[in-house]
């Protein structure tokens, strides 16, 4: 039986890695050694970042939602109380987009919501 040399996969899985570092600056792009460490790094980036990019939407809602509680003399955490309380189950991204969208609609939400305590 013939031997089995390991350069196909070993170049296979090198070809792999500089895939993944295309565009990174300097030698993290040529050097397989460097590229190695720029793409498990880049990979745990990524995968911290997808978690906090929900971190950074949601408070990004609840920034415009409160917003438009000010404008209507209400705080958010009573607003979203009372809106709890009459059961309007809308979720912070739609009524952060009402609020920006239609003010007149966020404003009868708002008066729903101070009825309800």
């Amino acid at each position: 039986m013939a031997r089995v040399k390991g350069a196909l996969a070993t170049r296979k899985r090198r070809k792999k890695i500089l895939k993944l570092a295309k565009g990174y600056w300097g030698a993290k792009s040529k050097h397989f050694k460097m590229a190695k460490e720029a793409v498990m790094k880049s990979g745990n980036y990524a995968y911290i970042g997808r978690k906090q990019k929900k971190r950074d939407f949601r408070r990004l809602w609840i920034t415009r939602i409160s917003s438009g509680c000010k404008a209507n003399n209400i705080n958010y955490s009573t607003f979203m109380n009372g809106l709890k309380k009459a059961g309007i189950t809308l979720n912070r991204k739609m009524l952060s987009e009402i609020a920006i969208a239609d003010a007149q609609a966020f404003t009868a939400l708002v008066e729903k919501a101070k009825a309800a305590l």
